[in-house]
């Protein structure tokens, strides 16, 4: 089998490229070069921006591929454009998507794809984006058959991620309990949540790519262990052996003080992201995620002391910002209200 990814670079790309080498499969790349790839020869790659069509055509010549996973699909134009590149080209497409997708809040829970509808508020582009990007694939399934299959991954970590944290901190979730300072939990931190690890999710992604069964189909891939969103801090802490200082703040008022990073917070976020995994299993029967938070953020640890001990000011001081805010508004409130 012969599979082009589209990306490739990014911390999921890597880990589906590991899996898929490991089964034997022949693994083509697709990006602009920007960034190095860690598989040597084992892998080829065609540079062009997949933006560019005539670049992108050139690059592959008459290539034709099994499957092409498009893992930078962030819309509606990014599907049209792969469709038009590959559909002659490839017996099977898997568009990238993300639970995000979903609208909030969800109908069922855990929840389950049949039950659910797609986003419609503007006002959180990404999910919008990806939900006219879906239903753009639907239409074109339900009118051509075009063998289509859409993957949602939720929030999903591993060594490389750059999301981790309530404010996408990463190492400065560390740096900041070994100094004693606060770190921001938006609402009380019991929204319900299971976090994916990459490993897991490669398997998934491998089990589909030119599966006829998922021709067609959509589904979610998640880990189905719950916890809740303070879980993440306090087990960072119990691996590093230092206690967290965690305050809370209302996810609307993070989303007002850096929507670029919090919006997700405010609009999904705040809603339970439990899933039910029972449609992709029928599909992948070896998808079965193994890898708990304890042992995944172990591994992220490791290659945070190892290569990526980096604080990043910006949302270092921001955090400060918000702990002090969080002080004064405490302060203020005190002795409000004298019965």
């Amino acid at each position: 089998m012969k599979i082009l990814i589209i990306g490739g670079t990014g911390v999921i790309s890597r880990a589906i490229t590991r899996e898929l080498l490991k089964r034997g499969v022949e693994v083509v790349l697709l990006n602009r070069g920007s960034q190095p790839v860690e598989f040597g020869s084992d892998v080829r790659r065609f540079v062009a921006d997949r933006h560019d069509l005539e670049a992108v055509r050139r690059a592959i010549g008459q290539e034709r591929f099994d499957c092409v996973i498009d893992m930078i699909c962030f819309n509606r134009r990014d599907a049209e454009q792969t469709v038009a590149l590959f559909r002659e080209r490839a017996g099977h497409i898997l568009f990238t998507s993300s639970s995000a997708a979903y609208a909030k809040p969800h109908r069922s829970l855990p929840t389950v794809e049949s039950a659910e509808r797609l986003w419609e508020d503007p006002d959180f582009p990404y999910a919008f984006h990806k939900a006219e990007m879906e239903r753009y694939l639907r239409e074109l399934v339900a009118k051509d058959k075009l063998a289509v299959t859409i993957i949602r991954p939720s929030l999903t970590y591993g060594a490389g991620a750059a999301n981790i944290g309530v404010l996408r901190q990463n190492y400065g979730i560390v740096d900041r309990m070994h100094r004693g300072k606060p770190l921001v939990m938006f609402g009380d931190g019991s929204s319900p949540i299971s976090w994916t690890f990459v490993e897991d999710l490669a398997v998934a992604y491998a089990g589909l790519a030119g599966n006829p069964r998922a021709f067609g189909q959509d589904y979610h891939a998640t880990s189905e262990e719950a916890h809740i969103w303070k879980d993440l801090y306090l087990e960072i802490s119990r691996l590093i052996g230092v206690e967290p200082h965690l305050i809370y703040v209302p996810a609307s008022i993070l989303n007002r003080a850096a929507p670029n990073l919090c919006a997700h917070l405010y609009y999904e976020k705040t809603y339970a992201g439990l899933y039910d995994n029972a449609k992709i299993r029928s599909a992948v029967p070896d998808f079965k995620p193994v890898i708990g938070l304890s042992k995944g953020l172990a591994g992220i640890l490791e290659w945070w002391e190892r290569e990526a001990r980096t604080v990043d000011p910006a949302k270092d001081k921001l955090e400060d910002q918000l702990a002090a805010l969080h002080d004064e508004f405490g302060a203020r409130c005190e002795g409000l209200f004298t019965p």
